[in-house]
């Protein structure tokens, strides 16, 4: 775990597979993060909801002209009662290791936290939602209840407090403690899936990482890979 006094400029170069049309997507999202927050047309909202509309609406305008392969839609259903944030979908069919994907068929969905929660209560929820509520980000993952299509998703972080370190040790000290049973929870977690190395460039307020984790339930493989994409809200 990097050191919280450790800090790196410049451009973040971490991510899977830099030559996949998916990881393409994740990182034109990553390179837009600074751009989005930083537009003075953007209103000043804190809501969750609204980020994730705000973010969606620049995204997919940006990708016009800028990404022209893909576009983003907002609230993508899951299941019929389910939706992820945000999802990125070819504007024409391709083929992707084999399979076909649509207009209808995303390439790579992203969920999107706030750090931190809301409210106390929802404290680890960008982990965890716990036995109950099953609202936690990388639990849902887990579950196949987001991404069940998918070996590779995103989650975004919008830090509203706090560095990027500091929410880098506390995930993984939260996602410590589920795998010692510390913190009931409808999965089996184990210490492998903690976040790896943070990469930060300070300048821009950006920050990301990469974890990989167990599924469960009827999804595309036993295990998927979550790049993390951290924007810091206040500069």
């Amino acid at each position: 775990m990097e050191n919280k006094g450790e800090q790196k400029t410049g451009k973040i170069t971490s991510g899977p597979a830099p030559g996949t049309l998916v990881s393409k997507t994740i990182d034109f999202v990553q390179e837009q993060l600074p751009l989005w927050r930083d537009d003075p047309s953007r209103p000043d909202e804190q809501s969750e909801n609204i980020l994730n509309l705000h973010l969606c609406k620049f995204l997919d305008v940006k990708a016009r002209n800028e990404f022209p392969l893909i576009r983003f839609d907002h609230e993508e259903y899951q299941s019929p009662s389910r939706s992820v944030d945000i999802s990125a979908s070819p504007i024409t069919e391709i083929t992707l290791e084999a399979s076909l994907y649509t207009i209808y068929d995303p390439i790579v969905v992203i969920e999107c936290k706030r750090l931190p929660a809301p409210s106390p209560d929802r404290e680890k929820e960008y982990v965890t939602g716990g036995i109950k509520y099953k609202k936690g980000g990388i639990q849902r993952f887990k579950l196949g209840l987001h991404g069940a299509n998918h070996d590779m998703a995103a989650m975004i972080g919008y830090l509203q407090e706090g560095s990027a370190s500091d929410w880098h040790d506390k995930i993984n000290k939260w996602i410590v403690e589920l795998s010692s049973g510390g913190i009931a929870d409808v999965c089996v977690w184990s210490r492998s899936e903690m976040l790896e190395k943070l990469e930060e460039d300070s300048l821009m307020g950006i920050a990301n990482c990469q974890s990989t984790h167990d599924r469960i339930g009827s999804t595309k493989s036993n295990k998927i890979l979550i790049r993390h994409l951290w924007i810091k809200m206040y500069m």
